[in-house]
């Protein structure tokens, strides 16, 4: 019975304790949503506070540009009836000054009348004296005819002939010697512009590969960016479209591509990557879609520092990014960047040295290979791609004829079109400049020097100057002086007919007499 008891006494209890904490428990719940209740009234109440300020501050921004936007309205009012006031008295002292005038002109109209009156008279008088001199010439000529034996048409016709001989020797003289003149000083400012020119720009020249090293600090990453089976490089390859060879050289990867901004693109990816050190295929593409998109800003923000520094104006967005993938881009060699910049300061020079717009001839030197930047694959030749490009975007006629000219696939029709080529001339032709293959870069020096052994007497040839210069030896015996000077403008003929080249060769002939003997 006792055990009975305590077992409800039990049961009672724990259904006592079990109903005081539900009641508890649903009086903290209580308390906790009165509770958010009041901290969210308060957020309201402080957003609302807020909220009236703001606005208060923009209304009181709104009514200080209202005031601002008035007074300027009506200083141009006031600018603007002063102008008519001014005008207005102007008129007012002109309708005077021509009033007066009018006075002193009746008083002068009555002089003239006179003076023409007495003028007619002196003139009546003058053509009755003309026609007694004519009559006395005609005499006089009459005379001359009879005791010359010769009419006076056919005197005049002599006197011409003779005068007509001595006139065009004297001419021919004159005009050789201007010409030789003309063409000795035109070659000597020709010159110095050049090199006035070429002195006062001085840039470095930068080779760009296909290829490019990504250096590790150990062996161990290569594992890691191979992955299991190769997955992580080849999502790498697909993400960038970068050749990765991983291969036997100590702490180095290397990437192969011929486009530079993917090639920069995989490195910097690889080196997020490796910083990172989490190198899967889903982290490798959304590091390389922030990378591109990293590479894309900083190729407008290159594009902007570029015209900055050169001191263009008003260039269109488009074209800016245009010149900023300069940048990524080589043409034989030489950065496309570095390369345009320099061409741009040379035609500045240049053209402040000969009185032309330096700005306008910047702007035509910078622009001028914009064609070699294409996104995609076209046929168009460069030089035409880009004038298309910078007609489209609003350029002067002035600077699109300078970039479709500047290799002689249009014709020139300006002045800054022969700047642009002679100082893109002036740019790649500069030793060092552009890169070419050995082999080639041999075999153009032996053709130059076959070219000179093809004509006869000749001894000796040598191609020097890294094939800017071919010096010929010929046989004294066999070429004569004038006959030296013949063969070197034959040879320079021959070259520039057959040979592709850049710049210029020079074609120097020695002919050299030696007379020897022993003394016993």
């Amino acid at each position: 019975m006792e055990i009975l008891t305590i077992a409800i006494a039990a049961v009672v209890g724990l259904a006592l304790g079990f109903g005081i904490a539900k009641m508890l428990e649903k009086k903290q719940a209580s308390n906790t949503i009165a509770n958010a209740k009041k901290e969210a009234a308060g957020i309201i109440k402080e957003a609302k506070a807020e909220g009236e300020s703001i606005k208060k501050d923009k209304i009181l921004q709104a009514k200080e540009k209202f005031i601002e936007l008035k007074s300027e309205h009506e200083k141009v009012i006031l600018t603007r009836d002063k102008k008519i006031n001014d005008a207005e008295k102007r008129i007012k002292d002109k309708e005077s000054h021509v009033s007066n005038e009018l006075g002193k002109n009746k008083k002068l109209n009555k002089e003239l009348e006179e003076k023409i009156a007495d003028y007619d008279h002196r003139l009546d008088y003058l053509e009755k004296k003309q026609e007694e001199i004519d009559k006395l010439h005609n005499s006089k000529v009459q005379q001359l005819e009879v005791i010359s034996g010769l009419s006076a048409e056919d005197a005049k016709a002599q006197l011409i002939e003779s005068l007509k001989d001595t006139a065009k020797a004297d001419a021919m003289s004159l005009i050789q010697d201007t010409v030789e003149e003309a063409k000795l000083t035109a070659q000597q400012e020709a010159k110095k512009i050049i090199i006035n020119t070429i002195q006062r720009i001085g840039t470095e020249e930068a080779i760009e590969n296909c290829v490019s090293v990504f250096n590790l600090e150990s062996d161990d990453v290569k594992g890691r960016i191979i992955g299991r089976e190769g997955r992580n490089i080849r999502a790498l390859e697909a993400a960038t479209g970068v050749e990765i060879i991983v291969d036997d050289t100590p702490e180095a990867i290397i990437l192969s591509c011929f486009d530079s901004v993917r090639r920069e693109v995989a490195r910097l990816s690889l080196h997020k990557l490796v910083t990172d050190g989490r190198i899967h295929p889903a982290r490798i593409e959304e590091v390389v879609k922030k990378t591109r998109k990293q590479i894309e800003e900083e190729i407008i923000d290159i594009g902007k520092r570029t015209v900055i520094d050169l001191g263009i104006h008003g260039l269109q967005p488009e074209l800016i990014k245009m010149v900023g993938r300069m940048k990524y881009r080589s043409s034989y060699g030489q950065n496309l960047l570095q390369h345009s910049r320099e061409v741009a300061k040379l035609c500045g020079v240049m053209a402040s040295e000969l009185g032309l717009n330096p700005k306008l001839a910047k702007r035509a030197g910078l622009l001028h290979d914009i064609g070699k930047v294409p996104e995609t694959e076209t046929e168009v030749p460069h030089a035409i791609l880009g004038m298309q490009w910078a007609e489209k975007h609003g350029e002067k006629p002035e600077v699109c004829n300078a970039i479709g000219a500047h290799h002689d696939e249009i014709e020139m029709n300006s002045l800054l079109s022969p700047i642009v080529q002679v100082c893109d001339a002036i740019s790649g032709a500069r030793p060092g400049a552009r890169r070419q293959v050995l082999d080639s870069y041999i075999q153009r020096l032996k053709d130059l020097e076959d070219i000179a052994f093809g004509f006869g007497g000749v001894k000796k040839a040598y191609a020097i100057q890294a094939g800017r210069e071919l010096r010929v030896i010929v046989e004294s015996e066999k070429v004569t002086d004038e006959k030296a000077s013949n063969l070197s403008f034959e040879i320079s003929q021959k070259i520039q007919t057959d040979m592709t080249y850049p710049g210029q060769v020079k074609v120097t002939v020695i002919r050299e007499t030696r007379a020897v003997n022993v003394a016993k």
